[in-house]
């Protein structure tokens, strides 16, 4: 036996828990209407030919919940900083001021809050295939240590943990879009 059913059910819940923390990530660049540096993350500049992440070229921050600041650390940057945001499709407008390139958040419209509460609960069920795949996989590895010697009520004793352990990540999952969905809804 390479690999032992307790090793695998610690590797299992890992990418239980990846796909909890990748759908943390997706949500939060879903804009509710609140101005949020994160809004930003993944953005691209030029920067002297390479491309950076916008976070590595200047401070952002939130001066009020309907704006986002950014100050490049050389002014040079703030073209460059104002067309990666366009580029990125965000819907946003950057203003250029010499000194900071600010973004106002515009306010949601009810129909446009309806499409990102269906965007993120797209990316709960997403979220929620990839644990169906991972118990599926746990339950597959658990079956073949069985029919390979393991003791058989040991091994549905380990399927009940699978179990258990997909019905928690699931209710994560199910917490994390009611509390999104919420968010977007206030106005």
């Amino acid at each position: 036996m390479s690999e032992t059913i307790e090793s695998y059910l610690v590797k299992g819940k890992n990418s239980l828990t990846e796909a909890i923390d990748h759908l943390k990530s997706e949500l939060v660049k879903i804009r509710a209407g609140k101005a949020s540096p994160s809004m930003l993350d993944g953005i691209m500049v030029d920067y002297y030919g390479t491309p950076t992440l916008i976070s590595q070229v200047a401070n952002m921050g939130t001066p009020d919940s309907k704006t986002i600041s950014i100050q490049p650390w050389e002014k040079n940057m703030l073209g460059p900083i104002e067309q990666a945001i366009f580029a990125a499709n965000l819907g946003l407008t950057p203003m250029n001021d010499g000194e900071f390139v600010r973004i106002i958040i515009p306010p949601l419209t009810e129909e446009r809050r309806k499409d990102l509460v269906k965007q993120s609960k797209g990316l709960g069920e997403d979220t929620k295939v990839s644990l169906r795949n991972a118990r599926h996989k746990m339950m597959d590895f658990i079956k073949k240590e069985v029919k390979d010697g393991y003791p058989e009520d040991a091994g549905k004793r380990k399927e009940g943990e699978v179990d258990t352990m997909i019905k928690q990540y699931s209710s994560q999952v199910d917490a994390l879009l009611e509390a999104k969905e919420k968010d977007i809804m206030t106005v």
